[in-house]
Order: structure tokens, then sequence, then C-alpha cells
């Protein structure tokens, strides 16, 4: 293997830069040529790509973002994106690709597999969705950011009785807004896997406020609820003034934590290893802190879910019970 590519696509994910610097360092110690297509699917079907060496990765390690770009390609999908595809690696005399990106993404590094490309994968997805990964790069830090934005919307609701609703992300993984409400301490989470009681939850909001407390905080994933909607109904119920938070892309961006700095270090210098190593149509992932490969069929075989454990807190704090939702914790 003499000469490796590699593509962010998809939305982007603090941590990705840490991967492409993994990537390229690897592959330079191993000898190998190293380039970087420019926006993901599109760049390979329009073959803009980057020479890469330790100086083009110099400083990025700490940025968010992804300097390689990221873009989704409907392209790609048809039969001539892919065969352009694959002419241009062909072309750019290309061994092995590295594709880091969510679902979407590791789909399309599966397609160009099946074409006889050899292909790793490196999830990075906020939602945290993908099998074969306890953890996907940008995870972390997207959580950070939430938890961030709840203690600074505390100091507000405290100040003036209110309720707020927060929407983050997920639009069929609960992940960031069942984790993040546990450790901001959020009186419920509305979440896709599990039904919600919105009277339950506006019931232990209103006993709550009895109790003397000044301020209450909802988090709901996207996919599950409309901040909007979730609003109206708990005015009815609250007892207090609610306003909203739709933390959006803010959530997305932002220096990667030491956790996605690290985790995007030790898969970039595995999938690289593993390719030169003859493996092939894989995606590395962290697995019980040890970096592990699982097929792309495995992972596209498999759907990531909650544990019984954390299904059974989010129940709580989705309403099954409006007492005291942290007894299970």
């Amino acid at each position: 293997m003499e000469t490796i590519a590699l593509l962010t696509s998809g939305g982007d994910s603090s941590g990705m830069n840490a991967a492409i610097r993994s990537v390229v360092h690897t592959g330079l110690d191993a000898g190998m040529r190293v380039i970087g297509f420019i926006q993901g699917y599109q760049g390979l079907i329009e073959n803009r790509f980057m020479e890469m060496d330790a100086g083009s990765v110099d400083g990025i390690i700490q940025r968010g973002g992804t300097i390689l770009r990221s873009a989704r390609s409907s392209e790609f999908k048809s039969d001539w994106g892919q065969k352009t595809s694959l002419e241009n690696l062909s072309k750019d005399s290309v061994d092995g690709l590295v594709v880091i990106g969510g679902d979407g993404s590791l789909h399309g590094a599966q397609v160009l597999h099946d074409l006889g490309i050899p292909v790793a994968g490196i999830p990075a997805s906020i939602d945290n969705d993908i099998y074969g990964t306890d953890m996907a790069i940008g995870v972390d830090t997207a959580l950070n950011n939430i938890v961030h934005a709840v203690d600074m919307l505390r100091d507000t609701a405290s100040s003036h009785d209110r309720a707020f609703i927060l929407e983050v992300m997920g639009r069929s993984s609960g992940y960031l807004a069942y984790t993040s409400g546990l450790a901001c301490g959020a009186e419920a989470v509305i979440i896709p896997e599990i039904p919600y009681d919105l009277e339950a939850i506006g019931t232990r909001l209103l006993e709550a406020k009895k109790r003397g407390r000044t301020n209450s905080i909802v988090i709901v994933a996207e996919g599950a609820a409309s901040a909007y909607a979730v609003e109206l109904k708990l005015k009815s119920f609250a007892g207090f003034e609610t306003r909203i938070t739709v933390l959006g892309h803010l959530q997305r961006g932002g220096d990667p934590t030491v956790f996605d700095r690290l985790l995007g270090r030790r898969l970039g210098a595995a999938a690289v290893r593993r390719l030169k190593n003859g493996e092939r149509g894989f995606m590395v992932g962290l697995i019980n802190n040890e970096i592990v490969s699982t097929s792309f069929r495995d992972v596209f075989a498999n759907k990531k879910v909650l544990s019984e454990k954390n299904l059974a807190m989010a129940r709580q704090l989705s309403g099954a019970n409006a007492h005291n939702p942290e007894k299970e914790s």
C-alpha cells in the first residue's frame, strides 16, 4: 500500500481534525503518500484533493470542524457518481481509503468496498448512533457544549423563576439528550426511543416549584418532539414562565475535548495500520476502551440502542415517575 487517501463527509464533529492528523502521521511514518479529498464524496467525484504532509496538519488537533471540509453528495448515490469515484481513485493511484463520518458516510464507504476499494471507516457522529463503537468522535464535545449551555441557562432561569425547554440534536437517538440531562440534573428528558407524558412532566415541574425550586430544565431531542410543541403543552401545567432555547449547530462546534482528541488519534492510527495489514471493509471503534474492527456488514445489520438500565432511567425522566427521577441513578 503506497498511497492512502482520506475524506470527511456528512455533519462535522469536533475531533475530526485529530483523526485526520493521526491518519496523515501514521501513513507518513509507514512510508506512504497521503492525499485528502476536499468536501467528501463530492470532492472525490470532482477529483479535488490536496497532498498531505506533516506541515498540512500542524496546529489542527485543537480545532473543531474539519480542514478537509465536508459536504453531502447526491451524485455519489448514482451509478455515474460511483463509477467516476472509482476512476479517480485509480487515476490518483490510491491503494486504500479512510472515510471519517456518520451513518450515511459509512454507507458510502461500504459502496466503495463492495466495488473493490480497500476502505476503513472512522465513526464521527455527535448522535452516537453508530453500532460497533461505544463513542463516536464528537459526542463528548457535544455533550460538554450542551451541559455548559444548561449551566448558563440555570442562572437566568433561577433569577426569573422560569422553566427552560432546551432542544438538542438527535433525530433517531436520544443519547445526547439523555446523557446531558443526567449530567446537568434536568427535571425531564424527552427522547425518540420511549414514549413521554407531558402531563406527568408538567405535574413534576409544578410539584418542584411548590417545594421551592426556582427553575426547571427540560431537554428535548429533536427527533422526539419540537421544543415549541412541548412548551405549548407545558405552559398550562408549569405554574411559571417557560422559555425555549434551540442549540442547533452550536453543539457541533468548538474545541474538541481531551477525550475526542485522543479518540480521533487512536481511531485514525488504527484505521491506517489495519488497512496496511490487509483488513478491508471495516469500521474501527472503541468498545470497553479497546480499539476493535467491525465489518460494514455488521455495522449496518445492527442497531445501536440504549441499555436496559439507561432506558429504565430515561422512562423516569420522560414522565413515567413524576416524583423522584433520580432514585434509580
